[in-house]
């Protein structure tokens, strides 16, 4: 293959999907990670427990992400890539503007009404960013396909940092949902633009199957592929999901005299922005995609345990660790782009839809093995003992899955 000029490169690179999958994302991510910062004063608003009531919310809120995966993922693979990036977005857009006007909604059975919006958010949420990945993947040229996607996630994950500074400057928690579904609209707007897969559109007439979900488990070498790479991921969201959204159960442990969620998951998402640009550069520089994941991955380890064992009694240090796992489960985009390499375009979409949210969707396994160590343990080694579990089975997955770095895409299973 001729090697690309500079400018030919940076025009793929700039390209019209991947700044709008890039837009895409931000918005998600925005919008995903909303509930995790405004948590504590919207439900204290509401008259409702944060930590008891929150769990329950966020737990529905992963669950709409699972279902809404296997569905997008099956759409996708059936009705094509922008598809999915055009119908995902109208429903979370929706459903935010809905919970920026919860504090109007009547007080009975209030609880459940927040929950079934985020349920139905998290539904909506599931698609964006694996048809993204696939769309990015599908339409750059091999050698740069990780570095495109690095673009998207990069500067997507970005979205984090801005929920956390429109909740403190747009004056209250419903304000901030509000903003983040018409930011959804308007880029709805935009994606007309967005033309479909190439890869995509040669398979899309031929009779072959398309989106089957199951087809991941009636064969032993594509399941174990399937498993391998939403073990790959669970680090990602064991870091989020239980050291930065649960951050203010450690602060008593630790010494500290409070800390902000918010802050944590803010300072978590400026590493992951900065850790997901890096990945792709990684990856290129490596030409492989799993060593660019395992160096992250020790990297992120390292961090966790020195966060966990070694002496964070500050508020500030304890967001500087939130920080340094934030770059280190900056493989994000790799991992998800390592899932579409995986599997033929009549499946893509659902695998890099679904496994994404397969680990999303483990959150509240998670948080549930974390509550259930808590009697016994420390909060900090209940923590640690779930870590191990984690880490364990993303080092072993990284190591064993096969190589997908300039492999071409245009195969079917």
């Amino acid at each position: 293959m001729k090697e690309l000029s500079l400018s030919s490169k940076l025009k793929y690179i700039f390209s019209i999907p991947v700044i709008i999958s890039a837009l895409g994302y931000f918005v998600d991510i925005y919008d995903l990670l909303l509930f995790g910062i405004v948590r504590i004063p919207s439900l204290k608003a509401l008259g409702l427990n944060p930590d008891t009531d929150g769990t329950f919310i966020l737990n529905c809120q992963m669950v709409g992400l699972l279902l809404g995966g296997i569905f997008w993922g099956i759409f996708g693979d059936k009705k094509g890539r922008l598809s999915v990036l055009f119908g995902s977005i109208l429903v979370y857009s929706l459903a935010n503007i809905a919970c920026g006007f919860l504090p109007y909604f009547p007080k009975e059975h209030l609880v459940y009404q927040y929950a079934i919006l985020r349920f139905i958010a998290g539904i909506g949420l599931a698609g964006e960013l694996g048809a993204g990945i696939t769309l990015v993947s599908e339409s750059l040229p091999k050698n740069l396909r990780a570095i495109g996607t690095s673009v998207v996630a990069g500067f997507g994950l970005m979205g984090a940092v801005v929920a956390q500074l429109t909740v403190e400057l747009a004056g209250g928690w419903n304000i901030s949902y509000i903003i983040g579904g018409v930011m959804g609209i308007l880029l709805l707007i935009l994606r007309i633009s967005v033309s479909e897969s190439g890869i995509y559109k040669n398979l899309e007439h031929k009779n072959i199957s398309k989106g089957n979900f199951l087809s991941f488990f009636t064969n032993k070498d594509r399941l174990i592929r399937y498993l391998k790479c939403i073990a790959v991921g669970l680090p990602t969201w064991y870091c989020i999901g239980i050291l930065a959204v649960l951050a203010n159960q450690f602060a008593p442990e630790l010494g500290i005299e409070d800390i902000n969620p918010g802050k944590a998951i803010m300072w978590a998402y400026v590493g992951v922005s900065a850790g997901d640009l890096m990945s792709g550069f990684i990856s290129h520089a490596l030409k492989s995609r799993k060593m660019a994941i395992f160096y992250m991955l020790l990297f992120t380890l390292v961090g966790v345990g020195i966060m966990l064992f070694g002496n964070t009694n500050t508020e500030t240090r304890y967001y500087w660790f939130c920080v340094w796992l934030g770059v280190g489960t900056g493989y994000w985009a790799m991992f998800v782009t390592l899932a579409a390499e995986q599997f033929g375009t009549n499946i893509r979409n659902t695998a890099t839809t679904t496994v994404p949210n397969m680990v999303r969707g483990l959150v509240p396994v998670m948080i549930l093995a974390f509550d259930s160590l808590k009697p016994h343990f420390s909060v900090v080694e209940s923590a640690a003992v779930v870590g191990v579990v984690v880490f364990g089975l993303a080092f072993y997955s990284s190591l064993t899955i096969s190589e997908t770095h300039n492999k071409d895409l245009e195969f079917t299973e």
